[in-house]
């Protein structure tokens, strides 16, 4: 079993967690197309029915744009062999902040959705940060 860093094992469980934030909302396409329509729609010109499912798609979006993001610099911080005990906590924030955004935006709640993504977008800037020497 490979030996991870803290801020290394957050990265990887959010790009687990990224990777599979689009499950649901594909399964509401196949339910509402028909898996043979659904996988012949190769131009995506079909859209979600349903409200929530568009709300996945673009938390997911979201989450793939921050993770853009959160992973050079988790990874910075490694190759700089900086580990302190606040790239950790941010590192475990961001991963919290980022299913809580998923979640929150799923069922359309507007206000803690906004402020779960705040959270986790002070987390980077705290990974940023350190490695600046600014924190």
């Amino acid at each position: 079993m490979p030996n991870l860093t803290p801020e290394l094992y957050w990265l990887t469980v959010t790009i687990l967690l990224t990777g599979i934030m689009w499950l649901p909302y594909i399964l509401q396409l196949l339910g509402q197309m028909g898996v043979f329509a659904a996988l012949m729609d190769g131009n995506h010109e079909t859209g979600h029915e349903a409200l929530w499912a568009r709300r996945a798609k673009r938390a997911h979006l979201n989450a793939v744009e921050n993770l853009v993001i959160f992973a050079p610099l988790v990874l910075a911080l490694h190759v700089m062999n900086v580990h302190t005990g606040l790239t950790v906590l941010a590192c475990i924030v961001y991963f919290w902040a980022r299913l809580a955004h998923w979640v929150l935006y799923l069922f359309g709640i507007p206000l803690a959705r906004t402020l779960a993504f705040f959270i986790g977008w002070l987390a980077q800037f705290a990974l940023g940060f350190t490695l600046l020497g600014w924190l």
